[in-house]
């Protein structure tokens, strides 16, 4: 039988890919759409103020929407799509309420007792929900998945940990859509490139530290690497796209890395959202593109390339679709994670 789900913040737009993915999925089922006060009471159809490119499932279109209170959700499974501003009190309610969440806002990424999790990189964390309920009292946990740019960088630093990685520095190129529907006008991205997204350097600076950390059975002992970014928003709908810089203390060569890549297999096949490649290794040097590669293995693929040696280490490029891989799919794929080993 599928597991019923819930999706806070269900009109915006990664709430609208949470939809749009969970369509039809064999483990899952959407049995709640809740969002803000705007919202409830409306159908589901009449209630988003923008829409992706597919159509509502017919069976969603008439859904009433929610208001966000554990009371009035019935769910397995919460997948949280809300503004980091009101995720912090409104997840802890649900997870007071004895629900399981799998979140992808940011307000509580770094919290100490918070597992951040990419299932192909540390499911091992998923230990810290025992600590988190222990120590706050709740029957039901709180899970998140990283930021969309930094979950476009991190599967690929995994394999090459065996080195010692001891600095990396990273440049974006980030799509329009990881601002948002009213993130950013039309005025401001036309022509342009804006060298600056607020908040976004520092996420990316600090939550691979954790994620490339080790748990030690009561907390996650951050990873001692040196981490410097920088992120600029361009002109492009969907798709983050990473120029990497790489140091490590063990001296490698581009084939080492190039092997690392294509050999990477982090063993999840049996996740339904896990794709066939989690990096896939294009041959092409003009590769990969954000139109032509955003959307490999549904979307939850990350495309590299251009993989070359530089003055004291390596650089490569990047590409994960920052709505489906970097927000959406990622926080499904915890779900499924999350069921695989247990906790649902």
């Amino acid at each position: 039988m599928k597991k019923k789900v819930a999706i806070l913040g269900a009109t915006g737009a990664v709430g609208q890919r949470f939809v749009q993915l969970l369509e039809n999925h064999p483990w899952f089922e959407i049995e709640c759409l809740a969002a803000s006060k705007r919202s409830v009471g409306k159908k589901y159809k009449d209630a988003r103020p923008w829409r992706l490119d597919t159509e509502i499932p017919k069976d969603l279109a008439e859904k009433e929407v929610l208001p966000m209170d554990p009371r009035r959700i019935e769910a397995d499974l919460v997948f949280s799509a809300l503004p980091a501003d009101l995720a912090g009190k409104i997840e802890s309610d649900f997870a007071k309420g004895g629900f399981a969440l799998s979140s992808n806002a940011s307000a509580n990424r770094m919290k100490e007792d918070v597992p951040l999790i990419i299932p192909e990189v540390n499911k091992e964390h998923l230990g810290l929900i025992d600590v988190q309920r222990k120590k706050r009292g709740w029957t039901g946990f709180i899970i998140t998945n990283p930021n969309c740019s930094t979950i476009a960088m991190v599967p690929t630093f995994k394999p090459l940990m065996k080195f010692d990685i001891e600095e990396i520095r990273v440049s974006t190129m980030q799509a329009v859509s990881g601002a948002g529907y009213e993130g950013i006008s039309s005025m401001s991205i036309l022509d342009n490139v804006v060298p600056y997204i607020g908040g976004e350097e520092e996420k990316m600076e600090t939550e691979p530290l954790k994620m490339l950390g080790e748990f030690d059975g009561e907390k996650i002992k951050n990873a001692k690497i040196k981490i410097s970014a920088s992120c600029h928003r361009v002109p492009v709908i969907d798709g983050h796209l990473e120029a990497i810089w790489i140091r490590t203390k063990e001296k490698i060569s581009a084939e080492d890395v190039k092997r690392e890549f294509l050999s990477f297999d982090p063993g999840l096949k049996d996740l339904p959202s896990e794709p066939e490649k989690v990096i896939y290794l294009h041959d092409d040097e003009d590769r990969p593109q954000t139109r032509l590669d955003r959307n490999m293995g549904r979307g939850m693929t990350i495309s590299v390339g251009r993989v070359r040696e530089d003055f004291d280490g390596i650089k490569y490029i990047t590409l994960g679709h920052n709505t489906v891989r970097g927000a959406a799919g990622a926080a499904i794929l915890n779900g499924e994670l999350l069921v695989n080993e247990g906790f649902i």
